[in-house]
């Protein structure tokens, strides 16, 4: 008797969702497959989708070895073998995804996806990241491709060229919408101003409301005339004046205050900037107060050595009246932020006209002035800086009657999402060492292919969490403790040790899925039916 054993762990959730959402065959009615191809463009992406969220390590120039030990039939279907996916397979449908054009692909992905899935699309997170590359790219012919080069590295690697990627992200389940790979040295203002009229396009022809969430950087006066026609909430930059005076007026008022929860509460002002009609939140952080007394602290005390230097160098000067002398403290008291004058009092020093012992008689050449002083915290103006810390400001152009102050409060506060989706796209045991391909073309198709990835790795995490919310169950977390809102990347791990096996019979062969165990069955069934077959259990 034969028997094949194969790992499938947690691969068949993965292969289950690629299914479901039908993205091989959504591929391939845009990307015609060769009748002489062994395998389609679809299940080339799929593969490399797969490679990437397998987390293995392996390269995807090593995705044929990745296969090697895995089910390809239940990953794929009958006739699919790991030597398909090889290099230059990969490679070639990286070129037809390019030639379609990988952005626009994307999109024709993601949203009829989101639709599918009901997604809520109304807040949408834009950001940008680099990602550093390293060796010799070959120049492409092709005019659309990217220019890696030099410019500034989110990654702090300014020694490295560079490819930037866009992306959209919707705060439901942080499902990217939208991807777009920009030149290496591409500004996040010049981005945000070519992307205005597309999301003004797409916003409009959403049956519901749409916002663009994104951080102060966005909020320029370049950007300004883009920004009156999207819908927006974002951070005013706090290098603004308005934005300090506003802080110290929110201030001032402290029977004005409107309490969100027990760390936040805001004010809210009517105003005009940059020829906008908008809402200004000054909102008020509790956590943001108790981390400024720490660094407030710091500051005064590197502060208060600067002073002790500054005050022994005054006091070695010679004024010729008291006042010159007072002046000279003020204007040196005047730069400190964070210390005010104690005390201070005057030595004189009187210079006679002759030599020797002076006597009554003696005249006076001349009289100099010597200060001395010293200093204190400025225990009012710390306590004032530290309340102004805990304040940032939040500008929105939606208005009132559409979205509540406390709406637009949380939907900035839930924008990490795109930030979490960067974190996992640049995880190093996630396509590692991917960028391997050196025309800036395939670059581009790649990072479309690892954004791909985390459109399906979200779908699963957030179909997962729906799914015990419905049900009111919870999953053991690192530390053996229930949680309802596990990370899709320890289900993963637990999911370790699951084998497909075949067993070669007198008639043919035998699937089995062997190590399943209750938690296993438990967990494989918050995906649905098609994840249920893969690992051959009952759905209900």
């Amino acid at each position: 008797m034969d028997i094949e054993i194969k790992r499938l762990d947690h691969l068949g959730i993965v292969a289950g969702v690629i299914k479901d959402l039908k993205l091989i065959e959504m591929i391939d009615e845009r990307i015609k497959p060769d009748e002489l191809e062994e395998i389609s463009t679809g299940e080339a992406v799929a593969g490399m989708i797969l490679n990437g969220l397998g987390f293995s390590q392996k390269p995807l120039s090593l995705t044929p070895q990745f296969f090697k030990n895995k089910p390809m039939e239940q990953l794929f279907r009958e006739g699919v073998e790991a030597d398909h996916f090889n290099r230059f397979k990969l490679g070639r449908s990286l070129d037809k995804a390019f030639n379609y054009g990988v952005d626009c692909l994307f999109s024709e992905l993601s949203f009829p996806i989101c639709k599918a899935e009901q997604v809520d699309l109304r807040f949408n997170d834009l950001d940008t990241t680099s990602f550093s590359l390293t060796g010799d790219y070959l120049p492409d012919t092709d005019e659309q491709a990217i220019h890696i080069t030099h410019g500034y590295s989110k990654d702090h690697r300014a020694d490295l060229k560079q490819a930037v990627l866009e992306m959209v992200v919707s705060q439901d389940g942080g499902i990217p919408l939208f991807c777009k790979c920009h030149d290496g040295n591409a500004s996040d203002n010049e981005i945000f101003k070519h992307r205005a009229n597309e999301l003004i396009r797409q916003f409009k022809a959403g049956s519901i409301p749409r916002y663009l969430i994104m951080d102060s950087k966005g909020y320029t006066k370049k950007n300004a005339p883009n920004l009156a026609k999207v819908p927006y909430i974002t951070r005013i930059p706090e290098t603004f004046n308005d934005v300090k005076l506003l802080i110290n007026q929110a201030l001032s008022w402290d029977d004005q205050w409107i309490t969100i929860n027990k760390d936040y509460r805001f004010q809210c002002f009517e105003l005009g900037h940059y020829h906008i009609d908008q809402r200004w939140m000054v909102v008020y952080s509790q956590g943001a107060f108790e981390r400024a007394e720490k660094t407030l602290n710091k500051r005064s005390k590197k502060e208060d050595n600067s002073i002790e230097k500054q005050l022994f160098h005054l006091q070695a000067q010679r004024f010729k009246t008291k006042k010159e002398a007072s002046k000279a403290l003020e204007e040196l008291s005047e730069k400190w932020k964070y210390h005010e004058i104690d005390e201070f009092h005057f030595h004189k020093h009187v210079k006679y006209a002759k030599k020797g012992k002076p006597t009554a008689d003696s005249p006076i050449k001349s009289i100099q002035w010597q200060i001395k002083a010293t200093f204190k915290r400025d225990e009012k103006r710390i306590a004032h800086a530290q309340h102004c810390k805990a304040c940032f400001v939040l500008g929105t152009s939606i208005p009132l009657n559409q979205l509540s102050n406390e709406d637009v409060f949380w939907g900035y506060k839930n924008q990490s999402q795109v930030e979490r989706g960067f974190r996992f796209l640049k995880d190093p045991v996630f396509f590692v060492s991917s960028l391997f391909v050196k025309k800036p073309s395939r670059v581009q198709s790649l990072l479309m292919v690892m954004t791909l990835a985390l459109l399906v790795y979200s779908i699963a995490q957030r179909r997962m969490r729906k799914k015990l919310e419905q049900t009111g169950e919870s999953l053991p977390n690192q530390i053996g403790q229930p949680t309802k809102t596990p990370t899709l990347r320890w289900v993963f791990q637990l999911l370790e040790g699951i084998d497909h096996v075949k067993i070669k019979i007198q008639n043919g062969y035998q699937t089995v899925i062997n190590g399943i165990t209750d938690l296993h069955r438990k967990i494989l069934k918050l995906f649905g039916n098609t994840v249920c077959r893969i690992y051959q259990i009952y759905s209900t």
